[in-house]
């Protein structure tokens, strides 16, 4: 995890006190079998007591996965901190398949390391081991990352806890304007952190490739404008204030342009901005609505949503020649795709039977796969390590946050404790 959000929430801490942008975890769907797995208290080898609960951190992780079944702590017949201590039969008592011991520690001023191993009850033996080392406020993003290390050795899939996400909370004023905050939360919407405050709308926030910047529309000029802002510094600046449209920024994946809608040439189109000499260059031109630009992860061509075939569809955007071909071709509405790391599934909006719901479209197949069931989906958000989507939906006539697995098997819910959230963004895997 990068060492300036630690900085990162310490400066921002006064902005913290908003009850309304925590978001809760409410898991919906898991698979049908989990694996059951005991994460054992983690000792806390220092000192006074841990700064957290590490143990209880990594079983949230676990169990949000949808793909494991953390025992509960009052079911365990011991809690053992080290290998010694283990007694296999007590694990295989109460049909464990895993489990994790560790150790927490102080480590060097304002440092502190965590030492973990995970066994087997079966095999009897240890089958991984590791150790993250980090400054002390910044303990439960550790504590993702070992999940992210039981995540992958159990599944082979790299996990994507110890990442971040951006959205957009709304507290709604029925007597005047709305406040809209921009807000910066770990992956289980833990520690909020308010980026941007403001009582005119905020849209369409992204990452930078490295997870050092976003992007975002804002529109305190009182018309749409892009800014971008650096996380480890603050600093914030305005990249267009056209007339019309200044819409959906999306960072290349070298970081040196951003994609962007605009309409200051007369309808929607797509621009590219070199991010050093802000130098513009057109590349769609066409009397229809070009818009929600998205990169593929070679950086050769872009993905977005036209009506030029009559209604909207996923069309793409050849850089080297601007050979543009239609994408997709399943139903009548097919909108704002995000392209996985892997560049082959795409989550996109799709509407059916009148509702509008979250699906995958494989690109090489090209099957469209719908995952959702709730009605008004969107903004559609894929986790780095290509499993998850995380979207925008409506329940009880307030917006949450959804979250479903791209194979459909395991959803949840990040409403938020007060208020409304939209417009998600998932970073990307940030160097630690």
């Amino acid at each position: 995890m990068h060492l300036f959000l630690a900085s990162l929430v310490a400066a921002l801490l006064v902005f913290t006190d908003h009850a309304q942008a925590q978001l809760q975890i409410e898991i919906t769907k898991g698979i049908d079998n989990p694996t059951p797995i005991a994460i054992v208290p983690f000792a806390w080898v220092g000192s006074g007591t841990s700064p957290d609960d590490v143990a209880r951190i990594i079983d949230s992780d676990l169990a949000r996965s949808g793909q494991f079944a953390p025992v509960s702590r009052r079911d365990m017949l011991s809690y053992p901190t080290t290998a010694a201590e283990i007694f296999f039969r007590d694990w295989r008592a109460i049909e464990t398949d895993y489990v994790l011991i560790g150790r927490a520690s102080p480590s060097g001023p304002g440092n502190i390391s965590i030492d973990w191993e995970l066994f087997d009850t079966v095999r009897q033996q240890q089958i991984a081991a590791g150790n993250v080392t980090g400054v002390a406020p910044e303990l439960r993003m550790l504590a993702h990352r070992v999940a992210d290390e039981i995540y992958e050795k159990l599944t082979g899939i790299p996990g994507a806890f110890a990442t971040r996400l951006l959205y957009v909370s709304v507290t709604r004023n029925p007597g005047g304007k709305d406040f809209y905050r921009l807000t910066l939360a770990d992956s289980d919407g833990a520690r909020p952190i308010v980026l941007l405050e403001s009582r005119e709308p905020i849209l369409a926030p992204s990452w930078s490739p490295d997870g050092d910047e976003v992007a975002y529309v804002s529109f305190e000029t009182s018309r749409p404008a892009i800014y971008r802002q650096n996380l480890r510094t603050g600093a914030r600046e305005q990249l267009t204030n056209f007339k019309g449209l200044n819409n959906s920024p999306v960072f290349s994946p070298d970081g040196n342009s951003m994609a962007m809608v605009l309409s200051k040439d007369g309808s929607p189109d797509i621009y590219l901005m070199n991010l050093t000499s802000k130098r513009l260059t057109r590349l769609t031109e066409h009397y229809a609505i070009d818009t929600e630009p998205t990169w593929m992860p070679d950086g050769k061509s872009l993905l977005f949503t036209s009506d030029r075939g009559g209604r909207p569809q996923i069309y793409r955007y050849e850089l080297k020649t601007g050979a543009i071909t239609r994408v997709t071709f399943e139903g009548r509405y097919n909108a704002r795709a995000r392209v996985a790391q892997d560049g082959r599934n795409v989550a996109l909006v799709h509407q059916q039977g009148g509702a509008y719901h979250i699906a995958v479209f494989d690109l090489v197949t090209e099957r469209l796969t719908v995952l959702t069931t709730t009605n008004l989906d969107e903004s559609p958000s894929i986790a780095p390590n290509g499993s998850v989507v995380l979207y925008a939906t409506k329940r009880g006539g307030k917006s949450i946050l959804g979250a479903v697995a791209v194979d459909g098997g395991v959803s949840f819910n990040l409403p938020a404790r007060e208020g409304d959230v939209q417009e998600p963004a998932w970073s990307p895997f940030m160097a630690h």
